[in-house]
């Protein structure tokens, strides 16, 4: 499940000042941004509530980075967007595998 930004939204502009700032977000058991590495499924910005809304996913229930991951994904959006709500959804389906990891993060990884 790739993360997709729909560039007829009206609110693509944030979404993807939000996906560049997640890029700063790291798994430090993989070395991996969050976004390489698939975790992020999709970012909304709910104009009414006037909240960023992540919904994202971790490598494992048991990820013992977890509320690290969480809690850096929510300051680096709440210190480039202060009058806004930020919400970080964590989800379990689709579960997540390495097949999510970007191109881009397997040439970081060594992969390919």
């Amino acid at each position: 499940m790739a993360l997709e930004i729909d560039i007829t939204d009206p609110h693509v502009s944030l979404k993807q000042q939000a996906r560049e700032l997640l890029l700063q977000v790291y798994d430090p058991e993989v070395g991996l941004d969050i976004i390489n590495m698939g975790l992020v499924y999709n970012i909304d910005y709910i104009e009414e509530e006037n909240t960023i809304r992540i919904v994202m996913t971790l490598t494992s229930r048991g990820c013992p980075m977890g509320p690290m991951i969480t809690q850096n994904a929510s300051e680096v959006l709440q210190s480039a967007f202060p009058d806004k709500d930020i919400h970080i959804h964590l989800v379990w389906e689709p579960a997540w595998s390495a097949e999510q990891i970007t191109e881009e993060g397997r040439q970081a990884l060594g992969w390919m």
